[in-house]
């Protein structure tokens, strides 16, 4: 019987083997990058799979490790204890050596962001430029003339160290630009007449509502003192509000669309103009992305970089949200620029101390990141994955509070065995999963849907028991342009019907105009229909954010259960509605409907059953539903309801998604 260690041995081997044969060109331009006869990297499709192709001619999948390097400057920062290399190694040059070791052996070949230069390395690397930080563009005057020009000078300034060096692959150009759109309209709406970017924003609202101001002010609500739009632009330090029941979110979008594609424009011209080989990987999309926002950005990048949050402790990846990346950027390639899994059960006594993926221990640490590592390679357009990061955030968290076990190693160098072991098997897999290029498998259209019966537990927040890729509501339609904007499960068991979402949206706290308590109408809604034998009823869940965010990471949106049959919510004591996504922009939600709520008592086994599903986003600013019609009417027009069947339980049915034996 072979050993844990033989047998990953093996596997790596025949990994190795595989992947020589699957990349390695007849003949290659060069033995390694170092003596590449160019310096450039290009983007390729082989059919539906996308791929880099390095410099020496040979197709690559890009495994890297965000913050490869020895750590801070010191060991002890403001009371915080950090990873510190000279404690680990003689010298730096032992410590890349080990480092480099390791890199090989866990199965990474490149770096990502916030890493030490190629020459250091040896490996591929995407630097992340900060440039638009370091212009001044985000949240200063980024229509000002001088901006364009701040933009070319960083530029210059920033890819020196990296400039026609075969080991660059491109540039991210900034972190976590956001594209908040209420954020962006408060933000410019009370600046000052001199501000440049405040003069555009005026003459968008004069050209959307035909310069008049009553047709403005039926969607907003200025300050008192204002009563012109001439006012406005001389007004200072004053916000105007979204009004209730408007459709006033839809300029707020465009202005978001103009502020994003003047970003991504001088971004181009000034790295295009800076380095013409390298390729550019925009701003790395903070685990959310405005499609206003990435339409502009669109046809200014080469690929786009997005971090990601992975769904579920067992590696699940929600479908929508690559999906509409592909729809929205022409299926252009994407690197997955920041992924990670954090353990309660840590070395370094970080506190994972927010909403972002995290498990109790080790062993599922690393079941969940290799699971997850293997479905982002399942992706077709991903071409290439970024763990984030090298070493654990410093014991006492970061300067801005956050506290994660994001480490391979902890701030001690220790290695965490379980993962980099379970990693070092699964990612020399990766490329040949690519090449397959299999994606997720939909019904046929017309198929009736089978639910799966499972044990489904409606309030432990999380969706670990849930088998997600049969209990998937597939086909989920959006009208043009707009892209669906989240992932819907359903399941059954003895005690009810039950239903999931991971969706995203986007709020901000100061856009809307209200006293205390949210309005019902500008709620994020889930609308259920249900046809039992002929007896229709309809839910809806409303999302609902607080006033003011709960201090110390708590969760302050919650989620309402109520039946609409009558008009009004009527609440629905019995169901069970649990909210535990992050305040913004991750929505998740679980939902359980008794059968007695449904008037039987038991699973209708025999019975006909349809449903209808269709979310409406914050502001009303989008919909999407399973008939594709708009919500108020697919919940009225029953005959466009979808048929289901019970199906039988998962575990007869479950695909065994992992490679080893």
């Amino acid at each position: 019987m072979l050993t844990k260690e033989r047998r990953s041995a093996l596997l790596y081997g025949l990994a190795g083997v595989m992947l020589v044969m699957l990349l390695t060109p007849t003949v290659s331009a060069c033995p390694e990058l170092s003596s590449a006869p160019h310096s450039q990297w290009k983007v390729e499709a082989q059919g539906k799979v996308l791929w880099l192709r390095s410099p020496c001619d040979e197709r690559f999948f890009s495994i890297g490790v965000n913050a490869l390097n020895g750590g801070p400057e010191a060991r002890e920062i403001e009371g915080r204890i950090h990873y510190f290399w000279p404690l680990f190694s003689p010298d730096f040059e032992a410590w890349l050596r080990t480092t480099r070791a390791r890199m090989h052996a866990w199965g990474f070949n490149s770096a990502g962001g916030w890493s030490l230069p190629p020459n250091m390395l040896r490996l591929p690397v995407i630097p992340n430029l900060e440039l638009g930080r370091l212009a001044r563009f985000h949240w200063f005057d980024p229509f000002h003339p001088s901006t364009e020009e701040q933009m070319r000078t960083q530029a210059q300034l920033l890819v020196a160290p990296y400039k026609g060096n075969p080991y660059r692959i491109g540039y991210f150009s900034d972190n976590e630009v956001g594209w908040w759109n209420g954020a962006l309209f408060t933000h410019y709406i009370k600046q000052p007449e001199m501000n440049f970017t405040k003069r555009k924003l005026l003459t968008l609202l004069r050209e959307y509502y035909h310069n008049d101001w009553r047709e403005f002010t039926h969607d907003f609500l200025p300050p008192p003192e204002v009563a012109s739009f001439d006012e406005l632009l001389h007004s200072s330090g004053v916000v105007t509000h979204l009004r209730t029941g408007t459709e006033g979110i839809q300029v707020v979008r465009q202005w978001t669309n103009m502020v994003a594609e003047r970003y991504y424009y001088l971004v181009h011209r000034a790295l295009r103009e800076a380095d013409p080989e390298a390729l550019i990987f925009a701003d790395r999309l903070p685990i959310y992305y405005d499609p206003a926002a990435v339409r502009a950005m669109a046809p200014y990048v080469d690929g786009i970089a997005t971090n990601y949050d992975v769904d579920s402790p067992d590696g699940w990846i929600a479908r929508y949200y690559f999906d509409g990346l592909r729809e929205l950027a022409a299926n252009k390639p994407i690197i997955v620029s920041e992924w990670f899994f954090a353990a309660n059960e840590n070395r370094t006594g970080n506190r994972n101390n927010g909403h972002l993926m995290t498990v109790q221990k080790q062993n599922e640490r690393a079941q969940g990141a290799a699971a997850a590592a293997m479905a982002f390679a399942r992706q077709p357009n991903i071409v290439g994955i970024h763990w984030f990061q090298f070493y654990d955030y410093p014991k006492g968290g970061r300067a801005d509070g956050e506290d994660y076990n994001f480490g391979l190693v902890d701030i001690n160098d220790r290695p965490y065995e379980e993962l980099v072991e379970r990693l070092g098997g699964t990612n020399p897999l990766l490329a040949l999963i690519h090449q397959r290029g299999e994606g997720m498998p939909l019904p046929s259209a017309g198929t009736p849907l089978k639910l799966p019966k499972a044990d489904i537990d409606p309030q432990d927040r999380s969706l670990k028991e849930w088998p997600k890729e049969r209990a998937f509501i597939p086909l989920f339609r959006a009208p043009k342009p707009e892209i669906v904007f989240g992932d819907a499960y359903l399941a059954w068991n003895h005690q009810g019907l039950h239903l999931a979402t991971i969706s995203m949206d986007y709020y901000d706290p100061v856009l809307l105009a209200y006293s205390e308590e949210f309005p019902r109408e500008e709620a994020f809604r889930i609308d259920w229909g249900v046809d039992l034998a002929g007896r229709l009823q309809r839910f809806a869940i409303l999302i609902f954010p607080p006033k003011v965010n709960p201090e110390g990471g708590a969760l302050g949106m919650h989620a309402d259960l109520c039946r609409t049959d009558n008009g009004p919510c009527e609440p629905v004591p019995s169901g069970v509605a649990t909210y535990f996504g992050s305040d913004t922009p991750r929505i998740t939600v679980e939902v359980s409907l008794p059968w007695a709520v449904l008037g039987v008592e038991t699973p209708p086994q025999d019975k006909n059953l349809r449903m209808e599903l269709a979310m409406t986003s914050f502001y009303r600013a989008r919909w999407m539903s399973w008939s594709g019609l708009p919500p108020a009417q697919a919940m009225q027009e029953t005959a466009r309801w979808s048929e289901v069947k019970l199906g039988i339980a998962t575990h007869h049915l479950r695909r065994q998604a992992s490679p080893y034996p």
